[in-house]
């Protein structure tokens, strides 16, 4: 490519032989630049280890991250549990490619999109369902305790398997394959294209090999696909629509029969309240913040601006403050479910998410409840 020498290999991220893969090939090519498939923030994340202890819990919760966190570390989970498995550190190809790049003297180009921006835009892209269908499935993920052998993660790297698994992952979710498969294809093709050195190595998952090889002869914006789409107004206004119309029933209903009117009332605080506290409950929160999701979610549920999560896990984060040991013991912890309910972090995340998902069920069940007593109010 215009006198240049691009070098592409595939591995699984969590096999010592494409650690070793790696290892040789930077050795045998001596390459100018080596990109690696991380962005600033997971290169900080392999390469400190005491990041965790600077984790601003309250501040994750305030900006609406803990879904997005949550997602994250289950995420992560799984690759770890096959490390630890094969007695490796998670992404240890990407961190012998780095290691090699310095011993002979090659620049280093962190090639990824940022994973913050990947998790936002996939996301925004999930309805209500698909993002309750992939909790479940990532929760499902830590309950099961499946061995692989390493063979049979070799395996992985082939292509027909991993075409395969995409066609199956983009049928349950279409956007998913999308932005964290397609999208970075594109990316990591135009980051490797406008790095330097006329021999470039570029260590890469194998899921990304084949994309990227088609995208390395197109031009691709890096601005386009670095941007977060707003709420659409659609959303905005559907999200408004709804409190307005469930109160304007209410107020409605109030004015044709008062006794209908006031059993509106406590279905509405009943199912938001009880279903949002159960979440709470689940997640094994203390006594006062299950009271706080009880007491917040009927009220929350009538304004897009507020979620029941935030004022349940700031009661929570202030009753059982997570401590610097907490964060430290979170990369073993998130290996087991009981690790991720007992560990005080991942604790509060859980009881974010749990919290809101009962209040948006209880909202759904309470709302039509309110509709269907306004319609035996007016026959």
């Amino acid at each position: 490519m215009d006198g240049r020498q691009i070098i592409l290999i595939g591995t699984a991220h969590v096999s010592k032989k494409s650690a070793e893969e790696v290892k040789e090939l930077i050795e045998e090519e001596k390459p100018d630049t080596v990109c690696v498939e991380l962005c600033e923030s997971r290169y900080q994340a392999i390469m400190d280890a005491e990041r965790w202890k600077n984790t601003d819990i309250v501040k994750i919760i305030k900006e609406g991250k803990s879904m997005l966190l949550l997602v994250n570390l289950i995420m992560s989970s799984y690759q770890k549990r096959l490390a630890k498995q094969f007695g490796i550190n998670p992404g240890q190809e990407m961190i012998q490619g780095i290691e090699s790049a310095n011993e002979h003297g090659a620049i280093i180009c962190l090639a990824d999109r940022d994973i913050q921006v990947t998790m936002r835009r996939l996301w925004r892209g999930l309805g209500f369902w698909g993002k309750a269908k992939l909790f479940y499935q990532l929760i499902l993920s830590l309950v099961v305790d499946e061995e692989i052998s390493e063979d049979e993660l070799e395996k992985m790297k082939s292509e027909d398997m991993l075409t395969s698994v995409l066609n199956e992952l983009s049928q349950s979710f279409p956007s998913l394959k999308s932005v964290i498969i397609d999208e970075r294809d594109k990316y990591l093709a135009q980051r490797i294209k406008e790095t330097s050195g006329d021999k470039v190595i570029a260590i890469l998952g194998a899921a990304h090999i084949p994309g990227i090889k088609m995208q390395l002869a197109n031009d691709n914006n890096l601005d386009e696909l670095s941007k977060v789409r707003a709420t659409s107004k659609t959303s905005q206004i559907i999200g408004w629509t709804i409190p307005v119309l469930i109160l304007g029933i209410i107020i409605s209903t109030l004015s044709l029969d008062k006794t209908t009117g006031i059993d509106q009332i406590v279905s509405w605080i009943l199912w938001n309240g009880s279903l949002s506290a159960i979440g709470a409950m689940i997640a094994f929160g203390h006594p006062l913040s299950i009271l706080v999701a009880f007491l917040v979610a009927p009220i929350s549920s009538l304004s897009p601006l507020l979620a029941v999560g935030w004022f349940v896990g700031l009661t929570e984060a202030f009753i059982r403050k997570p401590t610097v040991q907490d964060f430290e013991n979170l990369s073993e912890e998130i290996w087991t479910i009981k690790g991720f309910w007992r560990n005080k972090v991942t604790h509060i995340l859980l009881l974010v998410v749990l919290s809101n998902l009962g209040s948006t069920f209880g909202t759904l069940i309470g709302g039509a409840d309110v509709i269907k007593q306004f319609l035996n109010a007016i026959r």
